[in-house]
């Protein structure tokens, strides 16, 4: 891999170029429900009307999702704005080793079917349970049942994590009933014993990213390995129960349940047997990964490690190798702009908090952990607080903020590029209030990063991985009217990704660059990178996405 050629037109500004991703800010279709517009914003109006503007597609086939139906998520909006080009992502590639048969025809769900039948032990899948199609998708769950069931696996026990946050709120009964109705269907031609075996919120159990919270995973670990917990005869049950207790919880917070037979745990996973975490997005099943495979796992008090063949739907860490064994390859994904500008000398900073740490480094870099030059590149991670996010909707952007003016105003850095988490994380909550306060956190501190940039002469580039605080109401599909509340009149309230566009602001305080828009149609956030190097004045590579701005 060669260093970038510098542009024969541009030298790059005398500050350093900061790209600022507004996580889960979008330009919002419908003027109800669209909390950024509604949002006091005085920083984001003043570079919609003081910079370069446009907008860009972050969600589809704009960031390698299967179909333009399909939302963007925070992961492969960063690989694609790392990478400057679309790669097809988790869902394209599942679907697709599903329905080439590549999946079931290979080594590790062939050794996995081999392992329960020889056993006489039980298949177990754990994962997001929803089609949202963010993290996981019940298609594929299904797909896998009907061919374990095909090649004679007789026991086989589903552990569902409910979502809430990528579909409608209270959407899991859906879910059940279908699952229900699927695997009523399967048991009619055989003999077969294919149940729910246990469930909880996502935001509860079991899917902690970052090592943010430990007690999350432990507490997987109790519900669906040891089986323990308070116990329902079915999924319907319990999910049931556990709203009528508290009916203002989403399905996303949810406690833990384990379903019983005869007084028993119907499905604790002991050993010999098989077990699948079928998300095919990494950031949150990398923990509970760790727990079923590190020999000197020290986490929690898991005891000895389970005699169990174990298996990613996709490796969630190339680096790291976790798991160690997988049924789908992940993108190869290489040549990303921070490899270019380390090859290139370039000394660069990332920096988020931890919720969104991962993405500014792993995923910005192509899913790869660690950095490529430690002389040339700083990162920095500015712990989360582990508190729900409506309760504290300003999150850590003002601690970045001051680590970020700081970085800015201390010369050493070339590129910087950030995250501030709360449009998205907050978004999540579906809680208007408190994400019209996450909004207005962000632009106050957009405001002093502004400032710094201005005082340095650098260039500030504003944009999104995706929308959510944009689109906080669920809405007829065909009408697009606001959904009520049958109950409160009240819209009702819509926690996941949008599908809508993301603004990008290009500001340079010292007006002498040249910059006009480029006449490239459609362009999505995969042409954010060729952006940043045209503007540290480089030449971007033939096949990146072409550049939002042309400089004469």
């Amino acid at each position: 891999m060669e260093a970038l050629k510098k542009s024969s037109n541009f030298t790059g500004p005398a500050g350093p170029v900061v790209l600022a991703i507004l996580d889960g800010v979008g330009i919002g279709k419908y003027e109800d429900g669209d909390i950024v517009r509604k949002a006091n914003t005085p920083t984001l109006d003043w570079l919609s009307a003081n910079s370069l503007t446009s907008s860009l597609k972050a969600h589809g086939t704009a960031v390698g999702m299967p179909s333009d139906d399909d939302m963007g998520n925070s992961e492969i909006g960063h690989n694609a704005i790392g990478c400057g080009r679309v790669f097809a992502q988790g869902a394209s590639l599942v679907n697709d080793a599903i329905e080439k048969r590549t999946l079931f025809d290979g080594a590790v769900w062939q050794e996995l079917i081999e392992n329960v039948n020889t056993n006489d032990s039980r298949l177990h899948f754990i994962g997001l349970f929803s089609n949202g199609n963010v993290h996981s998708h019940i298609d594929h769950l299904e797909a896998m049942l009907t061919d374990a069931e095909n090649q004679g696996v007789e026991k086989a026990c589903v552990h569902i994590l409910l979502d809430g946050r990528d579909v409608p709120p209270t959407s899991a009964l859906e879910y059940v009933n279908r699952l229900e109705n699927f695997l009523a269907a399967l048991k009619e031609d055989s003999d077969i014993d294919f149940a729910i075996a246990s469930g909880g919120g996502r935001m509860k159990i079991t899917m902690d990213r970052y090592q943010a919270n430990w007690k999350m995973v432990e507490l997987g670990w109790q519900t669906h390995v040891l089986g323990q917990g308070r116990t329902f005869e079915s999924a319907n049950e319990a999910i049931g129960v556990l709203r009528q207790e508290n009916q203002k919880v989403i399905d996303q917070d949810l406690p833990p349940f384990v379903i019983s037979r005869s007084g028993q745990p119907l499905g604790p996973i002991t050993e010999n047997d098989s077990v699948i975490f079928f998300n095919f997005r990494g950031d949150r099943a990398i923990e509970m990964s760790m727990a079923f495979e590190d020999d000197n796992f020290d986490k929690f008090p898991r005891g000895p490690r389970l005699n169990v063949q174990y298996a990613g739907m996709m490796q969630y860490d190339g680096d790291a190798l976790i798991p160690k064994k997988y049924l789908v390859d992940p993108p190869g994904i290489d040549r990303t702009m921070g490899e270019y500008l380390v090859k290139s000398g370039i000394k660069q900073l990332a920096i988020s908090e931890t919720q969104k740490f991962g993405h500014v480094t792993y995923f910005f870099n192509g899913n790869r952990s660690g950095k490529f030059d430690e002389s040339l590149e700083n990162y920095i991670e500015v712990p989360s607080d582990i508190v729900p996010y409506e309760e504290r909707p300003w999150m850590k952007a003002a601690e970045i903020t001051d680590e970020l003016v700081d970085a800015i105003q201390g010369g050493e850095y070339q590129f910087i590029r950030l995250n501030y988490a709360n449009g998205d994380m907050v978004g999540h909550t579906g809680v208007p209030e408190a994400v019209e306060i996450a909004v207005e956190t962000v632009d106050l501190c957009l405001a002093r990063l502004l400032e710094a940039v201005d005082k340095v002469n650098g260039i500030l580039i504003v944009t999104a991985d995706h929308g959510n605080s944009d689109d906080m109401f669920q809405r007829n599909k065909k009408s697009g009217e606001v959904a009520l509340d049958e109950q409160t009149g009240k819209p009702k309230p819509k926690t996941a990704h949008s599908l809508n566009p993301v603004p990008v602001y290009i500001f340079d305080p010292t007006g002498t660059v040249k910059m006009s828009l480029s006449d490239h149609p459609d362009l999505g956030i995969s042409s954010i990178a060729a952006t940043c190097l045209k503007l540290l004045g480089f030449e971007p590579p033939r096949d990146y996405t072409p550049s939002i701005v042309e400089l004469s």
